[in-house]
């Protein structure tokens, strides 16, 4: 929903998004795989420190940003720092120290915005923060992506992906959006998700996951939208360059509305990590048993909900390529691997299931071979030590049998 001016490149106006066309569509696409982490910050240092520069760069300005904001933009560490408790802070304040001059004259505001243009961008995989947003109408924090090739083909042209907006007037929802030629500010495609209490009540993971032809919005670790070719209206599809990341917080803007009477300054988003990680482009894996060196099966390649998951002869089709995402879950054909009935006891029966961010959909694969689920501290267990094809898997007190181990094939 983002409009921007990019101040280290050629300027661009554009009107800002009033509201997101909804688009769903589910299983269309292989999602991410997601890898290794390949960037972060996780923002230590003393109370009132300047930011990595080796990580960062300062947009700096008041010329509205394409949005009729009203802050300035500024470098200084009253606006963004370290706040000495692993947190990076960007705080918008109602001042102004240096006479800085707006697009509607001397700046009532002072706010901050970073960006990794010029230090770090990334095609594809996960990228995910844990933000606590600050609060107050016509405040507007956001964690979004540019296309690293905006200086030269221009906004909206480079894309954008919003991976997290809020509005204070909508204090409990978030939104997730991407631009390009075609579908750009009012013309955004995106979806939403509102909580039952203010985004800025406490911490929240925001994240996409992002591969070919395919991105998908998560909020603490819950998906909530995702986006194909398919819901461009023939539009051109922009994601498949690298994108480079920005967190701001806006004061105003045509969007957000101004502040009124009501709202606080300072107001403070604090940020607890940003993380990246990269996409694996060899998709998904087999899970090979030592026991019977059969692989981890949807029964009949049908991921309906509720398949019980079984032992089979591995034959790399995608009823056994499985996938660990950044949010903990275990995936095959868009859906995941899940203890039934959220249950975590002994002899609980492992399914597949449509992702649904109940943390018992958490797996790990350890150095040792066994497949945890993390909510039960049990693993992933042949019922009955049975080597024949058709085996089922339950959850059961981890043994170091060969009926508990795992390996990727």
């Amino acid at each position: 929903m983002r409009t921007t001016r990019f101040l280290l490149a050629a300027a661009v106006v554009a009107t800002t998004l009033a509201g997101a066309l909804s688009a769903v569509s589910r299983n269309d696409q292989a999602d991410a795989a997601v890898g290794a982490i390949t960037w972060q910050d996780e923002f230590d240092g003393s109370a009132g420190s300047a930011i990595d520069s080796s990580r960062w760069n300062f947009d700096i300005g008041g010329g509205g940003w394409g949005n009729n904001e009203l802050e300035y933009y500024t470098n200084s560490t009253r606006n963004v720092y370290r706040d000495g408790q692993g947190h990076l802070a960007i705080t918008a304040r109602k001042e102004n120290p240096a006479n800085y001059q707006c697009w509607y004259g001397t700046c009532t505001y002072t706010s901050g915005r970073i960006l990794t243009s010029g230090k770090f961008t990334q095609k594809y995989g996960r990228f995910e923060a844990s933000i606590k947003v600050p609060k107050g109408q016509g405040i507007w924090p956001a964690f979004w992506m540019l296309g690293d090739n905006l200086g030269s083909v221009g906004w909206p042209n480079s894309g954008e992906i919003d991976i997290m907006e809020n509005i204070g007037k909508e204090p409990n929802t978030v939104h997730g959006t991407v631009h390009g030629p075609g579908y750009s500010g009012a013309g955004g495609i995106g979806g939403g998700r509102t909580l039952g209490a203010p985004l800025g009540d406490a911490f929240h993971a925001y994240a996409i996951e992002w591969s070919p032809n395919l991105i998908v919005w998560f909020l603490d670790g819950q998906e909530y939208f995702r986006v194909t070719p398919a819901n461009l209206n023939g539009n051109t599809w922009v994601f498949d360059h690298p994108f480079f990341m920005i967190m701001n917080v806006a004061v105003g803007g045509n969007w957000p509305g101004n502040p009124d009477a009501g709202t606080v300054f300072p107001q403070t988003m604090l940020v607890d990590y940003v993380r990246v990680s990269a996409w694996n482009d060899a998709g998904g894996t087999a899970l090979r048993s030592a026991l019977n060196n059969r692989c981890v099966d949807i029964p009949g390649a049908n991921p309906v909900d509720g398949a019980r998951l079984q032992m089979w002869d591995c034959n790399g089709t995608a009823a056994q390529q499985w996938t660990f995402h950044g949010d903990g879950t275990l995936r095959a054909m868009g859906k995941c691997m899940d203890p039934a009935g959220a249950g975590t006891a002994n002899g609980t029966g492992i399914q597949l299931v449509t992702c649904n961010g109940n943390p018992v959909q958490r797996f790990t694969l350890s150095a040792a071979g066994d497949l945890v689920n993390i909510s039960a501290n049990r693993c992933v267990d042949i019922k009955d030590v049975n080597s024949a094809n058709g085996a089922q898997l339950q959850l059961w007190d981890c043994a170091g049998t060969a009926n508990q181990k795992w390996s990727r094939a």
